[in-house]
Parts: structure tokens; sequence; C-alpha cells
């Protein structure tokens, strides 16, 4: 069974249901005496950090070669768990020992699904509650609330992820839907990130151009993290394994044409035969390559944010603090062989800087707003 299997469907939906309920308990037993707003804050800020441990999580899958244990979707051979396909489990095991479906493989797999649903089951109530508070504000003076098209626009970002994980799975690691998957996964994010400053903005206020300039690295770092999963997707990183070098020299042969064509399947090339080694190289040096690019937009915009006052400094260590992590973390990837540990640093690195991303865009917008609407001004 290698498609889609709709029959175990229900039994995950109220799976996702209970596993979702413990932190909307904890979240509801917490907020009781808080105001609308700042329950849906909680509620917002509660569903960010949940995605973040799912971006890790589904890159602790990818690089654990999980992406397959089940290879069918969205149970595991028609089943709700693993338990319920153990016997096709281990047929498929005794066949290929090392191969794509094994017992450990299928529940880290699983796992991976049972949190996506959690978190697409909180982003549900999420936006049922911004609608049923929109209703109770529209009609009477009360605290302003953000607009629920936001919670609803998460509400479909994350069904269009749930589609590409199962295209993930269908398709057979196709390299541009594992990297879409992953694009969409830090996408949401960021869109999380922004509704929970919005619901208490805390502005910081700075020029036109610091503005677009923040805009404009955040769409770098973007392309950037984008070029990573590429890298990843494609089991680029160990084409070099020295640095500042790679085999052994400064520009070794790369073949762009076939490492960035993007629709083919994992290890083809542009014309459906075995990906050269040389198109390997290409996309680990171009990766190399934008990450000096942003490290250096960083530290320019670091000192702009340091001159500005102290909570944007504040701001500028986190980045830069940040960006040193990610330095660190691709280097070990690079001269230790890329080890799991440092992947999932870095993985959790590049979500860690979006998210300081759309943090600061978010307070940079609220920030213009309130001198927009200051009549001294």
């Amino acid at each position: 069974m290698t498609g889609l299997d709709f029959a175990p469907l229900l039994e995950l939906l109220l799976m996702a249901a209970l596993l979702g309920g413990g932190p909307l308990l904890w979240w509801f037993l917490r907020q009781r005496s808080a105001t609308p707003g700042q329950r849906l804050r909680a509620l917002t800020v509660m569903t960010v950090f949940l995605t973040f441990d799912l971006i890790l999580f589904g890159a602790f899958t990818r690089l654990t070669d999980s992406g397959l244990g089940c290879p069918d979707w969205p149970g595991c051979y028609g089943t709700a768990t693993p338990l319920g396909a153990k016997d096709e489990i281990h047929a498929a095991q005794t066949a290929m020992p090392t191969g794509p479906v094994t017992h450990g493989k299928a529940w880290v797999e699983m796992l991976h699904r049972y949190l996506a649903s959690a978190v697409g089951f909180l982003i549900l109530v999420l936006a049922v509650l911004s609608w049923r508070q929109h209703r109770r504000t529209s009609t009477r003076i009360a605290e302003p609330a953000l607009s629920p098209w936001w919670a609803t626009a998460s509400l479909v970002w994350v069904l269009v992820q749930g589609l590409f994980g199962a295209l993930t799975v269908t398709m057979k690691l196709f390299p541009a839907i594992v990297t879409t998957h992953l694009m969409l996964a830090l996408g949401l994010l960021m869109l999380l990130a922004w509704q929970s400053e919005a619901y208490a903005p805390k502005p910081l206020k700075a020029s036109r151009a610091l503005r677009v300039g923040m805009v404009l690295f955040t769409l770098l770092v973007l392309m950037q993290v984008a070029l990573g999963g590429w890298v990843s997707t494609n089991y680029a990183v160990l084409a070099c394994q020295e640095f500042p070098t790679c085999q052994g020299q400064w520009w070794p042969p790369t073949d762009f044409e076939h490492g960035f064509t993007i629709w083919r399947e994992l290890g083809r090339g542009a014309h459906g035969d075995w990906l050269p080694f040389e198109a390997l190289t290409a996309i680990h040096m171009t990766h190399r390559v934008g990450a000096l690019v942003v490290v250096a937009a960083l530290l320019v915009l670091a000192a702009v944010l340091w001159r500005q006052g102290a909570e944007h400094r504040r701001w500028a260590v986190r980045l830069l603090a940040v960006g040193a992590w990610q330095v660190a973390s691709g280097l070990s990837n690079v001269v230790l062989g890329w080890p799991l540990v440092a992947a999932l640093a870095h993985t959790g690195g590049a979500a860690a800087l979006l998210l300081i991303c759309s943090l600061v865009l978010a307070r940079l917008k609220a920030g213009h707003q309130a001198v927009f609407l200051d009549p001294v001004r």
C-alpha cells in the first residue's frame, strides 16, 4: 500500500483532539481570569511553541530516514497506529532490514503525524474562538481584537501543509515537495508569531529605511532557508566535508543544470538519469555563498538596530546570537559528517531566526502605526 487510504481518518482526528486537548485544558485553566484578548494571545503563543516543536520533529523524521516509515497516508498500512500494522511492517523490514520501513521508523513517522494533527486542532480552536470574539465585540465597544481572518488564514495554511505532508509520502520524498513542506511549516510559524504580537502590540519605532531593510533581510533568510532545505532533501550536505575549501578546492566542479532542476525525482537529474555528484556540489556551494551573504546582511542589520535604542539592541543581540548558532551548527554539519544533533540544531536555528524576524517585523509595524496615529507628530 503506497497511496492514500482514508480508512483510519476518523480515529486519527479523534487522536488529534485528544492530544490537542491536553495543552488546551492547561491553557484554559491558566487563562480563566484573563481578558479575551489575553486568552487568544496565550493560545496563539502556545501554538507557536508547539509548531516550533513540530518543525524540529519533522526534521528528526527526515534526518532519520523515517519519512516513508509508513508508506501510505494518513495512517499506517490503513491503521491509526503502527500497532495495527505490525505484520505488514515486519514483512517490509524482513525484506529490507535497512530499508525505509521498520518498526522504529514507522513510530517516528506516525508520531510526527500525531503532533501535526494536534497543532492543526489547536489552530482550528483558535479560528473558532477568534470568530466568536469578533462577533461579541462587533456590536459594542471593547478591547481591540485582531481580525479573525488571520486565524482563518492559519487554518487554511495548516490544511495546505497537511496536503503537502501527504504528497511527501505518496510522491516518495520528491525533493521539491519535501522542501515546500518545510517552507510551509516555517511560514506557519511566522504567521502565528505575527498574530501573537498583534494581540498585544509592543511597538518598535524605526525609520522607513529600517523597516524596508528588515523586510528585505527576512526575504533573504527565507531564500537561504529554502536553499538549506534543498541541500537537505537532496542529501547534498556531504558533497563537501571540509571548510573553507570543498574537495580540496576553493570551487570544485559543479553542475547547476541538474542540481537546480526543481521538478525531478529524488536522486535523479534533469533528464531522468542518476544525479551527478557535481550537481550535489553545486547545491552545497550555492548554500555556502548564500550563508556568506546572509551573515553580511545580518551584521549590517544588527549594527543599525544597535544605534536605535535599548529595546532595539536586545533584538540585535538575539539576531546575532541565533546567527552565530547557525554558523556553528552549519560548520559542524560539514566537518563532523552531518551528525543528527548538529543537523537538528541547524534546522532549529533557521526556525528561530525566522521567528525573530517575524516578531521584529510585527513590532516595527506596530511602531509605525503608533507614530502615524500620534497627533503630536
